[in-house]
């Protein structure tokens, strides 16, 4: 059996995801859920938990159901003013599959809302897509869907 080595990303390897995630934000700034979702590939793995301790909850959604249900969280395209600042840390594990961690400020309306999550993302044909959103605290809102 080969030995699975560590791969070493380069600068372009973080240029590409650090534009990547530029993209994302500014369409989700925009409320633009048609062009986030075009930035996944489907079905997308959901990973969450609730209030309670060792409660967690895993999921699919279509694409269908990402618009739909982002599109609740988002509001309308062009509504509020919404600004995100960021620190992303990427963890290459090759060079076509990165897990993303992220520490965010998301600020609508002069509120500011702290979020921590994780995202993995999968290289196809040249070009990053997330496939795995991680972040606690949103089974509640699941309740709907159905767990894995």
């Amino acid at each position: 059996m080969e030995e699975n080595a560590a791969y070493t990303p380069s600068e372009e390897d973080h240029r590409e995801v650090e534009a990547w995630f530029a993209k994302y934000d500014a369409h989700a700034a925009n409320a633009d859920v048609e062009a986030m979702a075009s930035m996944a590939l489907f079905p997308l793995n959901l990973v969450t938990d609730d209030a309670g301790p060792g409660t967690g909850w895993t999921g699919q959604w279509s694409r269908e159901e990402y618009v739909r249900t982002m599109s609740g969280v988002m509001g309308e395209p062009g509504g509020e003013d919404v600004h995100f600042e960021s620190r992303r840390t990427p963890h290459f594990l090759s060079a076509s599959l990165a897990l993303v961690f992220t520490e965010s400020t998301m600020t609508a309306g002069g509120q500011s809302r702290r979020m921590r999550y994780a995202d993995v993302l999968v290289k196809q044909g040249g070009e990053w897509y997330f496939q795995t959103m991680v972040q606690g605290g949103w089974a509640a809102a699941m309740k709907g869907a159905t767990p894995s």
